[in-house]
């Protein structure tokens, strides 16, 4: 084989994903569009590289399985692992994707619509134009979306809101050997 593809990674290799933050980009579209299955990626890398890179697979849940609708649940639509959430400590950690999809031109979906086979969907055209419809007026609604997910039990975002300086020091001061020098200081 030419390189590895593996659907599971212990936690060591997952954090040094090349991608990693990639998985905040297709947050956000699993979102917009719906999807009401878990997020699924595999993990590839080349046959000389050290590092694997997340390839994200299976959008069939997005717009709910084919019935072309929306149900938000805050879990539904993102990856199973915390793991892959946990560096994102605000809203920048979305960027360019978030921006993206709030701003994308009209135009834009429609043409990507129009290029939808209608077996696709029944050849019923007034299905797809409520579709597009509803992701047009969904861009605006991602955020909050989002937010639920960051809100839920699951508590995906441990860094949320923490400036980037502070994240440093309390990782220093979490941890045995950090506690046990400032005790002694003390």
């Amino acid at each position: 084989m030419p390189g590895q593809v593996m659907d599971y990674l212990p936690e060591e290799q997952l954090v040094s994903v090349k991608n990693l933050n990639e998985f905040a980009g297709i947050l956000a579209l699993d979102k917009w569009t719906g999807n009401a299955n878990g997020r699924q990626a595999v993990f590839a890398r080349k046959a000389r590289e050290h590092r694997y890179r997340a390839v994200f697979i299976d959008f069939g849940y997005c717009f709910h399985a084919g019935e072309w609708k929306f149900e938000d649940v805050p879990l539904r639509g993102v990856y199973y692992r915390n793991d892959v959430y946990r560096e994102i400590a605000g809203w920048e950690a979305f960027e360019p994707w978030l921006s993206r999809i709030e701003t994308m031109a009209a135009e834009t979906i429609w043409t990507a619509a129009n290029d939808i086979p209608p077996q696709w969907f029944g050849g019923d055209q007034d299905e797809l134009v409520s579709l597009v419809e509803k992701l047009l007026a969904r861009r605006s609604r991602i955020r909050g979306l989002i937010e639920d997910f960051r809100n839920s039990d699951r508590k995906p975002f441990p860094k949320w809101g923490a400036a980037p300086g502070e994240m440093e020091r309390n990782a220093w001061r979490g941890s045995g050997w950090g506690a046990t020098i400032s005790n002694r200081i003390m």
